[in-house]
């Protein structure tokens, strides 16, 4: 055994450590391994990434599994890689260069803006990477891939034109969500819902033929009155039956349009006359398609009004034009009322700006294998945790549309179709001089849905496909999920023809929303989104993984506090300063196993705990309770090891002669042992560094055994009737702790020896009174035989333990503080109590406030009742 510095320094530690793990290759995967498979593909951050909180989480959960495995002696493939993100790298490029330059992308040219991409990869694409090195991962880094690898980008057009060929892409005019900013088509999933304050207009409609008659509607946008071909009710609302089949006025520009009736028309909503506006609503293309409505398009690409038969309207963005179309309505008498309305509008993710539904020449695809995708995860082989997200999943499935899969961006992977006088060919390379390729580039994730088994090579695929589990958001369930189970099924990359071995992974793991304290989203602009890099300086890696990991309960959003991760980071300081107590006193020989010397209570009390943690640790790793597992490890450290046996060793140690002692540092050496090894998942480094100073093993942790459930069964066997000493253990344990609380109820300081009185059936053994009063750092322990006087008491399992309080403190002084502080908090508690008994306070104040609110009432009359309890013990 070497020294161990006083204080542990994470920042030397771990720069040293990851750089000797990646030159000894400890993370390369060997797909010609006797070794069982475990294999874990990292969701690709994109290049344009840096890391967050959210990616802290997600690669720590990775790391946990792939160390977990190599310590249960797996064969671990854990495959690293950045996603090339189009949309959102080609915005950051663009942004860049018209700061610098003035220019966007259209006046470079395709080629030129695509070199400057690809520069801005090379210096800025991997930052992501080297972060998450800090972190720990313990990724193959020699087997990173990148979505526009060559490789990679063939097998992705080998991808379309295969689907082509079975007649599932096709190229059509449909109705898409288009990004007036960005100028590209986007996915459902790529619109985010956002709550908006606009305004509805009430806009009359003449009747034809009929003076001073009107259909009155209700919109949110009256810039769109030129594209209207007509106006809509409900087939059984009476209120319109008679003007069904006649035709009103379009205000602008003046036109006839007819009006019907369609079931899909809310009578509720507005007056419950809807204007059909084709080419800009999808449910108004719908009802046009059925009715036979003309489409007129009245928006460019870029969100201003194309209309010239409106000279007042054309040219104008989109917003100006609804204030103009507002006034031309009000001038003409058309504009009945305009009321405030609170509405959810689709925003672009990458854009942030509202989406226009738009009529648009694209590229789509008929979901393969979307049967065989829903039974899989039914039936269990694709495992969800947690379960909740199978309905979820289901639901998307079974209401699957067709996949616009090409975007108006440059930076991605080109459509392989080719051009030539309104005829195309889909195919891998140019059919001739003469033929142009399509200018469009995939969807992100029509190449992110191959990434499960296009980045592994035949031998790898062989030996580590299907993977064993994917960890990843639930934001993206659709975007990559289901389409990364789709592929696997179509695409069969397994060894055989069974579903069990084309499904891309085993399990998937979602992580929770990492919150602020009040429950917010964490965002920039809130200010409340900490710099995981200051917190790994500050706190280490370790740290900041441990932190984390505690709070971070399967499916539920997490509330982040710094405190928490300094308590990771003090978490490893305590077990660093136990080994640093174990080195003192030298290393023993291989052969000293606990159960081969005499033990005390107290060791075979640790023990024992050691195999009951070491078996619900496996039932929490089964079910991916990452949080639970943290907590079972942190409660037997921090209280088990150190609050109880160390102390309780230190006594054993210092005894000179104790028959016990050899038995403690055995016992203690084997909990180390398995300590370090089932901490190593949750704390790399500081294992890692301590294993090597207290030579328990091999060279490194990362392959020295997993502490499972038999090896549990092992240890009870091995300790056999000597458990029931246990009982005896827990006992002091528990009388030392009221004694702590009995002195902290009376303010007397911890660090302050004072006598304690026993009144016990059983006389304690000289060892047991020892460790007693070493715990409730007393100056002396003696036995009584009837209640002493002016000392209050506590029942505990040894008897009664009382804390003689003359000469201790002045009882009337201690009265006094007490009541004073009894008569502040009640003062706190009556003013909390009238907040939340104001309705016009509590209507007004957020809901986290208000349950912050109630928290803190209810522990402030808790506090109040034990000051009561304790000045009634006084009294007395």
């Amino acid at each position: 055994m070497s020294d161990l510095s006083k204080t542990y320094e994470p920042k030397a530690v771990a720069e040293l450590l990851y750089a000797r793990w990646l030159g000894d290759e400890n993370y390369r995967a060997d797909p010609a391994s006797s070794k069982p498979a475990f294999s874990i593909v990292m969701p690709p951050p994109n290049i344009t990434g840096v890391l967050t909180l959210g990616h802290v989480l997600n690669n720590a959960i990775q790391d946990v599994l792939a160390r977990k495995a190599r310590l249960e002696g797996y064969e671990v493939l854990w495959l690293p890689g950045t996603d090339h993100a189009g949309l959102a790298t080609e915005m950051v490029v663009e942004r860049s260069l018209r700061k610098q330059r003035g220019i966007g992308r259209r006046d470079l040219g395709r080629e030129k803006f695509l070199t400057l991409v690809r520069e801005w990869r090379e210096t800025h694409g991997r930052i992501i990477v080297e972060q998450l090195k800090k972190l720990g991962s313990s990724a193959d880094w020699s087997r990173e891939r990148f979505t526009m690898d060559a490789d990679y980008s063939r097998a992705v057009q080998r991808t379309f034109v295969a689907l082509y060929r079975e007649g599932l892409i096709y190229r059509g005019r449909r109705m898409v969500n288009w990004c007036p900013a960005s100028l590209t088509a986007l996915s459902d999933e790529e619109v985010l819902p956002r709550e908006e304050q606009s305004s509805l207009y009430f806009v009359r409609y003449p009747i034809e033929g009929e003076p001073g008659s009107f259909l009155t509607v209700a919109t949110t946008r009256p810039e769109t009155i030129p594209g209207d071909t007509g106006l809509a009710v409900h087939p059984e609302d009476d209120r319109y039956r008679k003007w069904i089949g006649r035709r009103a006025i379009r205000p602008f520009p003046r036109g006839p349009i007819p009006i019907l009736t369609d079931p899909a028309v809310d009578p509720a909503f507005g007056t419950g006359v809807l204007k059909i506006t084709p080419a800009h609503d999808k449910l108004d293309f719908e009802i046009g398609q059925r009715h036979d409505l003309p489409i007129v398009d009245i928006l460019h690409p870029d969100g201003r009004i194309h209309c010239p038969a409106v000279p007042a309207l054309d040219g104008l963005d989109r917003f100006e034009a609804r204030k103009k179309a507002a006034s031309l309505l009000e001038e003409e008498g058309l504009l009945a009322k305009v009321e405030p309305y609170l509405h959810t509008v689709g925003v672009s993710e990458r854009a942030n700006v509202p989406i226009e539904p738009r009529l648009s020449e694209q590229w789509f695809l008929r979901y393969p294998k979307v049967e065989e995708a829903l039974r899989v995860v039914r039936e269990g082989r694709v495992r969800f945790f947690p379960e909740h997200w199978e309905k979820v999943y289901e639901h998307w499935i079974e209401n699957i549309q067709d996949w616009c899969i090409s975007r108006q961006v440059w930076w991605g992977h080109r459509i392989p179709v080719w051009w030539r006088e309104g005829s195309h060919r889909c195919q891998m390379e140019s059919p001739g001089p003469d033929w142009v390729q399509d200018p469009d580039t995939l969807d992100t994730w029509f190449s992110s849905w191959l990434w499960a088994f296009e980045t592994m090579d035949p031998a790898t695929r062989q030996k580590f496909y299907p993977t064993s589990v994917l960890v990843t958001g639930p934001d993206i369930i659709f975007l990559w999920v289901a389409r990364m189970i789709i592929a696997g099924l179509e695409f069969r990359p397994g060894h055989g023809p069974s579903a069990e071995e084309n499904i891309p992974f085993r399990a998937v793991y979602f992580t929770g929303l990492i919150r602020d304290r009040l429950g917010r989203k964490m965002s920039k602009s809130l200010g409340n989104s900490p710099d995981p890099l200051a917190l790994i300086e500050k706190y280490g890696a370790d740290g900041l993984r441990f932190g984390l990991l505690r709070i971070a309960p399967q499916g539920q959003d997490i509330r982040f506090d710094e405190k928490q991760i300094e308590e990771g980071r003090n978490f490893c300081n305590k077990l660093w300063n136990a080994c640093r107590f174990r080195v003192r006193f030298g290393r023993l020989s291989a052969n000293a196993r606990p159960w081969e010397n005499p033990l005390s209570p107290f060791a075979v009390e640790m023990l024992s705990s050691l195999s009951q943690t070491g078996s619900r640790l496996e039932t929490a790793f089964a079910a991916y309770e990452f949080s639970e597992a943290a907590g079972l490890l942190y409660s037997f450290v921090w209280n088990d090891f150190c609050a109880c046996f160390l102390e309780a060793a230190k006594v054993d140690l210092a005894q000179e002669g104790s028959p016990t002692a050899l038995g403690t540092l055995a016992s203690f050496d084997y909990a180390l042992s398995w300590i370090l090894r089932l901490l190593h998942p949750f704390c790399p480094f500081v294992t890692e560094e301590l294993w090597s100073h207290l030579e328990l093993g091999p060279s490194t942790i990362q392959f020295a055994g997993w502490f499972t459930a038999a090896e549990a069964r092992k240890l009870d066997e091995r300790l056999g009737e000597r458990k029931e000493t246990a009982l005896q253990a827990r006992a002091i344990y528990q009388a030392a702790e009221r004694g702590r609380h009995l002195r902290s109820t009376y303010g007397i300081p911890s660090n302050r020896k004072v006598p304690f009185l026993l009144r016990a059936e059983e006389p304690l053994a000289k060892a047991e009174r020892n460790v007693l009063c070493a715990l409730a750092n007393a100056s002396e322990i003696t036995d009584v035989d009837g209640p002493p006087p002016k000392a209050p008491m506590v029942l505990t399992v040894l008897g009664e333990l009382y804390l003689p309080l003359e000469g201790l403190l002045d009882l009337e002084v201690e009265r006094k503080r007490l009541t004073s502080e009894k008569e502040k908090i009640s003062r706190n508690w009556k003013a909390i109590q009238e907040r939340l008994e104001n309705p016009a306070v509590s209507a007004r104040v957020p809901a986290e406030k208000l349950e912050a609110w109630k928290e803190q009432a209810v522990q402030l009359e808790t506090a109040i009742h034990r000051l009561e309890a304790q000045l009634s013990e006084l009294s007395e």
